[in-house]
């Protein structure tokens, strides 16, 4: 209050020199340096999202969770010598083999599928269906044809990453989305070629490594050159196609910035995006990029939301990499159900000639078929077992077994009482 008292004039002048026009010119600060840098634009707009009844009613991708555990069940009734096994043998092994109930339980909920009989000390055994054994002998058919298909796909997956390495417990959380066996990287001679290398990483973990310097060009690239809007240089603006559901209107604000950011350049994910500034439109459009490109990669073109979050150190994606899918629902679909969060790729399945379908895709189709006549089959069970005058008899899921575990040199009793669980949400870890 001092220095604004008529009286303190002079103080103030000898104070801030720069104020007198006299000393004004000899007093020129120098700007900061960062006035010269590019500013970030990003936008925060928040995009409601809408229920879409077509992408929550693709049955192989709502089917995937669960197909995925009897999968897993039927490589170890076909790695058996026999072709078969006793259900001591994989009862204490559910949460490794991702089964969300009793083993015991699950396995007999798909009978054409798995078959039931008793075996030694009559002890409950499965083998499976003559149905069921075709198609896992197609299964291995694709497998041997696709083998080159199924080594681009992960070769591609390796090189979207910063340092073109990645772990291998990374890839083996992977391997159900790529379609891969699950013993692909145990045969690497045959499965792998020279490009791969296996490294010890900063860490300590075990990775896989690509050295190829061969340009790869993404989904969005080889599409738009198809279609002569891309002449094959770096940082052009390439639109993503957009797909949007009925019922979704947007407002004007939102649309403008969509217009604007489809005009941004495109970063391809098998670029250098380290010039990018994090917080930037076109770091997102290099997040949705990468992310459309990953899920073309896939065989349902959908993966959890939660099991991609192991990639985001690897890949370079941001600490809340979710919004990505929430703000783009034009280009991918956020399905809730099976108390879980699955992304979809709309341009899969609203662009048919837009990415090739995986080959292992129309296997999977046709063990999804056999999960619907085991429900048919279960049904006629219980219909019969009342018509029959015994009440409900649903033998197949109410039947309790009592066996001996071999584990540990004790007989331990097997409770197979097949009580109803829910299915679990475990952590979204990438690891198996």
């Amino acid at each position: 209050m001092l220095l604004h008292k008529p009286t303190s004039i002079t103080l103030r002048k000898l104070l801030f020199p720069y104020q007198n026009p006299i000393f004004s010119c000899l007093y020129q600060p120098q700007n900061p340096a960062y006035i010269y840098t590019q500013k970030a634009n990003y936008v925060n707009v928040y995009m409601k999202w809408k229920k879409d009844s077509y992408f929550d009613t693709i049955e192989h991708i709502d089917k995937s969770i669960v197909l995925k555990p009897i999968i897993n069940l039927k490589n170890c009734i076909t790695e058996d010598p026999n072709g078969c096994i006793p259900i001591y043998r994989v009862s204490k092994r559910g949460f490794a083999l991702d089964v969300p109930m009793k083993v015991a339980k699950f396995l007999r909920k798909y009978p054409s599928i798995f078959e039931e009989f008793s075996g030694e000390y009559n002890y409950p055994w499965f083998k499976l269906t003559p149905e069921a054994a075709e198609i896992d002998r197609e299964e291995k058919r694709v497998y041997e044809d696709c083998r080159e298909d199924l080594r681009d796909r992960l070769k591609k997956l390796i090189l979207m990453s910063k340092e073109k390495v990645l772990p291998l417990k990374i890839i083996q959380g992977m391997e159900w989305y790529l379609g891969l066996p699950d013993d692909f990287l145990h045969y690497t001679e045959k499965n792998l070629d020279r490009s791969f290398r296996f490294v010890t990483m900063e860490d300590g973990l075990e990775g896989l490594a690509v050295d190829s310097c061969e340009k790869v060009l993404s989904v969005v690239q080889r599409n738009a050159m198809k279609n002569g809007v891309y002449s094959g240089g770096s940082m052009e603006a390439v639109e993503f196609p957009c797909f949007p559901s009925k019922g979704l209107r947007l407002r004007h604000k939102i649309k403008d910035w969509l217009e604007e950011f489809q005009k941004l350049p495109y970063v391809s994910p098998y670029e250098d995006s380290s010039h990018l500034q994090p917080d930037s439109d076109e770091c997102e459009k290099r997040v949705v990029g990468l992310l459309h490109e990953l899920l073309s990669l896939f065989v349902e073109h959908s993966a959890e939301r939660k099991k991609l979050f192991c990639l985001k150190k690897y890949m370079g994606l941001p600490q809340k990499v979710h919004r990505a899918f929430e703000r783009h629902p034009e280009i991918f679909y956020l399905s809730h159900k099976n108390k879980t969060c699955t992304a979809i790729l709309k341009e899969a399945y609203c662009d048919e000639s837009a990415i090739e379908k995986h080959p292992l895709l129309a296997v999977r189709k046709k063990y999804i078929r056999l999960m619907r006549e085991s429900a048919v089959i279960l049904k006629n069970r219980r219909v019969n077992g009342r018509l029959a005058g015994g009440g409900n008899m649903e033998l197949d899921l109410d039947l309790e077994h009592k066996c001996e575990d071999r584990g540990g040199g004790e007989n331990t009793k097997v409770d197979l009482d097949l009580e109803s669980e829910n299915v679990d949400n475990r952590d979204g870890e990438c690891s198996q």
